[in-house]
């Protein structure tokens, strides 16, 4: 390990082969909880009832806690990265997306998808495809020795050139141990560079005001070949009727 990667950082971002453990099981937990919550969505379900069964389910799991306050919002609420679940009822034309994690052991887990309520104009499907196709890029540059900036611009630039780089307004990832976000992180301005066992997110997403927002979120492992997903939910376009 190059001591010099670690400069600076007050977390141990490289994780112990057991604390891997902790965390592969934890978002292997939430791609159950995914599984479950989507035979729920449907036309005319509230966000906070979605929010309010996943956070049961996993508290069902493993009674440890959630990783952060979940996020479940559609239609307009989706333009908010940080949007809170309200009482508005999800409505064919939305965009649903669902962000949230659970602690195993101590160590937390991070997982975003995005999905079609009903139907999709041409526009929709076009953001959709533009996230994933930045998200695909990001994880397939990531391993060991990589600058975290160059990893955000690798995403940025997909968005940038399908013309939505204005609407991109947050970093593309960060580390997930102890806490949900902690070193390193992956945004424009980030001198880190990626060490082998690091547990991270790649999260780009396109968010249009008042319209609606997409965010497609992995956790994986760094290794020196590559990453190892621990996200295994599908990720192509499902559109929900």
């Amino acid at each position: 390990m190059n001591d010099e990667k670690l400069t600076n950082r007050t977390f141990n971002s490289v994780k112990t082969p057991e604390e891997l453990l902790y965390i592969s099981k934890a978002a292997a937990i939430g791609d159950v909880c995914m599984d479950h919550v989507f035979g729920m969505i449907r036309p005319g379900i509230r966000e906070n009832e979605l929010a309010e069964e996943i956070d049961s389910f996993l508290m069902m799991h493993t009674g440890e806690g959630l990783a952060f306050p979940t996020i479940c919002v559609s239609g307009k609420n989706s333009a908010d990265p940080h949007g809170v679940p309200t009482d508005k009822k999800i409505e064919k034309g939305d965009f649903l997306v669902m962000d949230f994690g659970m602690i195993v052991e101590g160590f937390c887990a991070d997982m975003t998808r995005t999905f079609a309520i009903g139907e999709v104009d041409d526009e929709q499907r076009k953001i959709y495809n533009t996230v994933l196709k930045a998200q695909i890029a990001g994880l397939r540059a990531v391993k060991s020795g990589v600058r975290c900036s160059d990893i955000d611009k690798i995403c940025r630039d997909v968005i940038e050139d399908a013309g939505y780089g204005e609407y991109y307004i947050h970093g593309t990832g960060h580390g997930v141990g102890r806490e949900a976000h902690e070193p390193p992180t992956i945004n424009q301005r980030s001198d880190e560079i990626l060490n082998e066992y690091e547990a991270i997110t790649i999260e780009p997403g396109i968010y249009i005001p008042d319209k609606y927002g997409v965010r497609i979120e992995d956790l994986a492992i760094v290794t020196d070949f590559g990453i190892i997903n621990l996200v295994h939910t599908p990720k192509e376009l499902t559109v929900i009727c």
